[in-house]
């Protein structure tokens, strides 16, 4: 394949992959507490950070991760104690994010509001070797994290009273999430663009939910799904010169739509060998259901 020639997309298909892997690692997560939308959220923050890299000469990456880590734990402290006003506040703080980010990137010595274009909707030619090492520390970060406390997040987010009841750190655990989720925001701002992220820590969850309702096995699905709009997205962009995001979205949302598409028989075909296998006396009602393993639906 001629794509792999040029270091810039040998670069760009590593951050797909790694892109692909985590969006959906966290975004399980997010689909779990009914906040699937935190991840939008979070990326107007960190367009502040974005701004602050240009104006100071930094990394744009790392401030991003700093600003939106800061923002994302703000967002749960609004969440805890905001009542009544929280969704001001959490409004605010989002268009405030972006807002700051224009201006800082406009303060910067040549700086325009161009300059933010490749972190608001992605850019293949733009990822750097610097930008795929702190993609990949980032990545192994969210990974850790998703995976090695998997069992304690999942009951965190499944829910919170019993957690606590058991004695997990609720709120330390619900701080990790949101920190996670920052983090995963900036690792895939350079693939996808910080407008687009939500969509790729959330649609293939959804997509994989139509086949599975097993935590694990949606989990592994998801992640599948991931890094193969990722990576098709990405070569998809490079053959055709259509933005990378763009693609690697609608992708995902065609893969939703088929997996549904698929499922859809699937599932009548299961309610009908239920209702066979239940007995021909038993009312609807009265019906013992099928013993099943504890793993069968909520498996981590």
């Amino acid at each position: 394949m001629d794509i792999l020639n040029y270091p810039f997309m040998e670069r760009a298909l590593i951050a797909a992959v790694l892109v692909g892997i985590t969006a959906p690692a966290i975004g399980i997560y997010l689909v779990q507490r009914r906040q699937p939308l935190m991840g939008d959220g979070i990326g107007h923050v960190a367009m502040t950070g974005v701004g602050l890299g240009f104006l100071l000469n930094a990394s744009p990456v790392w401030m991003a991760t700093a600003v939106s880590a800061l923002g994302s734990v703000l967002m749960e402290l609004i969440r805890w104690y905001g009542k009544t006003r929280g969704d001001i506040a959490l409004a605010m703080l989002f268009y405030g994010g972006m807002a700051g980010g224009v201006m800082f990137v406009n303060l910067a010595p040549g700086g325009s509001n161009a300059n933010l274009s490749s972190y608001l909707f992605g850019s293949l030619s733009t990822v750097s070797q610097s930008d795929v090492t702190a993609i990949g520390i980032l990545a192994g970060f969210v990974i850790v994290v998703t995976l090695g406390l998997r069992r304690q997040l999942f009951a965190v987010n499944h829910d919170e009273e019993f957690a606590r009841v058991t004695g997990l750190p609720v709120r330390a655990l619900n701080l990790l999430t949101a920190v996670t989720a920052a983090v995963t925001v900036t690792v895939a701002m350079r693939v996808v663009g910080l407008i687009l992220v939500s969509a790729l820590m959330v649609v293939p969850v959804a997509a994989a939910q139509q086949l599975t309702r097993s935590f694990a096995a949606t989990l592994a699905i998801a992640g599948a799904i991931g890094v193969t709009v990722t990576v098709s997205g990405t070569v998809t962009s490079y053959y055709q010169n259509v933005p990378p995001g763009a693609t690697i979205v609608l992708l995902t949302i065609a893969a939703f739509i088929v997996l549904t598409a698929l499922a859809t028989p699937l599932a009548r075909r299961r309610a009908r060998a239920a209702a066979a296998a239940r007995p021909a006396g038993d009312p609807v009602e009265c019906a013992i259901p099928a013993t099943r393993g504890a793993s069968d639906e909520v498996g981590v």
